[in-house]
């Protein structure tokens, strides 16, 4: 890599059964130059660290990939765009799809859940930022529908793509550390009973929530069955990984700020 830096090995490089045209990768806290308690490896423009360090960070993960990461004004919607060579930073949404080379889709997370989605052939990518919001009002829908969307346009590809699609969870707070109310739990039942699975009860309307396994349950529901990546268990989760990985609900009380990393998705 260029001025001598190369790509940290402590950083994911998701093993899923893509084409050689698909790459992907999920960024941890190391390998940048931010400051604590941004330290290191700080993506995000909004989180309080100087933009001198994350710009040199954003540069260094364009450079470690080979494409050019396209970051999103994420707000917990459900909103996708299609990127494009001439796509911008900063466009107000929650996953966005590419079927254009050298384009990285990506969302930045520190506890929210990343999925990635590629079609089996190497047509098109996407990349979902899925917090509880996102997921129960429709962001894993509204991606899938959208990558297929894009592959009719792209070749003429079969209306209905989600079978053809392979879907990796990245990191994220764990079903240990993410406590919710029961305004969330019922958020999630209005959709689909089946949801009770992922909600642990604490006692006095709170209980621990499993944000994979609400994933997991819409991916299936849509036909896309062939998703890897988090289990559950605590490696992958990002509150009790303090060394590996950034956590808003861990460090924003505690520390005064928490960095942000980066799931990307791209076609070679």
């Amino acid at each position: 890599m260029g001025q001598g830096w190369e790509r940290p090995a402590a950083w994911i490089s998701p093993d899923w059964p893509v084409s050689d045209r698909v790459g992907a990768v999920f960024t941890t806290r190391h390998g940048g130059v931010s400051q604590p308690p941004y330290d290191s490896f700080n993506l995000g423009t909004h989180v309080g660290d100087e933009a001198g360090p994350v710009s040199v960070n954003r540069w260094r993960l364009a450079d470690a990939i080979g494409a050019r990461p396209v970051f999103l004004n994420q707000v917990h919607g459900r909103s996708v765009v299609r990127l494009d060579p001439g796509s911008s930073d900063g466009l107000q949404a929650d996953a966005c799809v590419c079927t254009v080379p050298g384009v990285a889709c990506v969302v930045m997370v520190a506890d929210c859940l990343p999925i990635l989605l590629a079609d089996r052939r190497g047509r098109a990518v996407a990349a979902v930022h899925a917090g509880w919001r996102g997921l129960a009002g429709g962001v894993i829908e509204a991606a899938v529908n959208a990558i297929g969307e894009s592959m009719v346009e792209a070749d003429g590809a079969a209306a209905q793509p989600a079978a053809d699609l392979i879907a990796w969870l990245g990191p994220c707070i764990g079903p240990d550390a993410f406590e919710v109310g029961e305004d969330v739990r019922q958020a999630f039942l209005a959709a689909d009973h089946m949801a009770s699975a992922a909600f642990r009860p604490l006692g006095q309307g709170k209980y621990l929530a499993d944000l994979p396994v609400l994933a997991r349950q819409r991916l299936q529901a849509l036909g896309v069955t062939d998703v890897s990546g988090h289990d559950g268990s605590d490696p992958w989760c990002t509150v009790s990984q303090s060394s590996r990985f950034f956590s808003h609900r861990r460090d924003a009380r505690a520390l005064g700020g928490s960095g942000r990393m980066a799931a990307c998705v791209w076609l070679r």
